[in-house]
């Protein structure tokens, strides 16, 4: 009998799925505190995650019989993946069960700023009616800069393109023949998509490399007045920099879904104080579809990977 254990939400289509297995024993506990999770891992040959459980070596050193970790997601920055490897752990996630969720916040946010669309919401509810205080901008003819051509990146791409945007790429692990198919130019100097863009998304995973890879001498090469939108991960931009920036005038407007620390701490809710700022608590993957799709998938994932067959998305094999 395998048991796995379930730290995190996850939707009940994937539980169901697991459930379905004779020689699997499941049990959910999503709101388990790290301290229990410490005595009581040892008990389970897996464990699904999503990133509210931090799988660190920590916790790994206790998980005496654990043989698969399930990310419920894509990014795996909660796990350590060497550690794991080291232990023989293999880990999985779900890459491409979330993405149009995340894409479209992403254009929520993309369209937000440009047409100030919670401003005029705001002042609205307070009574007002201020047509001409609330001019905003098209997407339609401009340069949409993208960090990250995966998954996310392509349907956003997709996305703005049909919006009559101009859209350019950084990836240097994306062959250029994929975005030629996309349309999209791909640039070979992070720079130049910088100098280039009028409105700039992110779409990089959280990594060593991508750590903190916006910053002060990045913002300083963007354009004066560009839209900045970042849904992937918190920790890719220096968020004090982006904060100087902000208090300059660099942006006309910024979208956030994710914070360096979730939520964030009082440091960053300094952010809030201007007016063309639109936020969200990292519900990129908060759609029916993307919860549904990414349980099924995890789940699949966790019981080939314990019954010894095939495995899609290994991130650590």
């Amino acid at each position: 009998m395998h048991k796995v254990l379930i730290t995190d939400h996850i939707s009940t289509k994937g539980i169901e799925i697991l459930n379905q297995e004779e020689d699997i024993e499941v049990d959910y506990e999503p709101e388990i505190p790290f301290e229990e999770l410490l005595e009581v891992i040892k008990d389970y040959d897996a464990i699904i995650t999503r990133s509210r459980t931090p799988v660190s070596k920590e916790l790994l050193e206790k998980a005496e019989n654990l043989k698969v970790v399930g990310r419920a997601g894509v990014g795996v920055d909660n796990v350590d993946l060497e550690e794991c490897s080291k232990r023989g752990i293999l880990v999985v996630n779900t890459p491409g069960a979330n993405t149009v969720g995340a894409a479209e916040l992403t254009m929520a946010h993309m369209y937000t700023i440009l047409r100030k669309l919670h401003l005029a919401h705001e002042d609205l509810l307070n009574g007002n009616w201020n047509r001409k205080k609330f001019m905003g901008e098209e997407l339609n003819g401009k340069v949409v800069g993208i960090i990250g051509l995966g998954n996310v990146g392509s349907q956003v791409a997709i996305r703005c393109k049909a919006s009559g945007a101009t859209v350019i790429a950084y990836d240097p692990y994306i062959p250029r023949e994929k975005g030629d198919r996309l349309g999209v130019e791909l640039v070979d100097e992070l720079d130049e998509l910088l100098k280039r863009s009028d409105i700039l998304t992110l779409h990089c995973p959280l990594t060593e490399e991508t750590k903190g890879m916006i910053g002060k001498r990045e913002f300083e090469i963007m354009k004066d007045g560009i839209y900045f939108v970042n849904c992937a991960r918190g920790g890719i931009v220096d968020e004090e920099a982006m904060y100087e920036f902000m208090k300059k005038g660099k942006f006309a407007g910024i979208g956030l879904d994710v914070f360096s620390k979730e939520p964030p701490d009082d440091n960053i809710i300094k952010l809030f104080e201007f007016d063309n700022i639109s936020l969200s608590p990292h519900i990129g993957a908060n759609t029916y579809e993307s919860q549904d799709n990414v349980a099924v998938k995890v789940a699949q994932q966790v019981i080939n990977a314990l019954k010894s067959r095939f495995v899609e998305t290994a991130v650590n094999a």
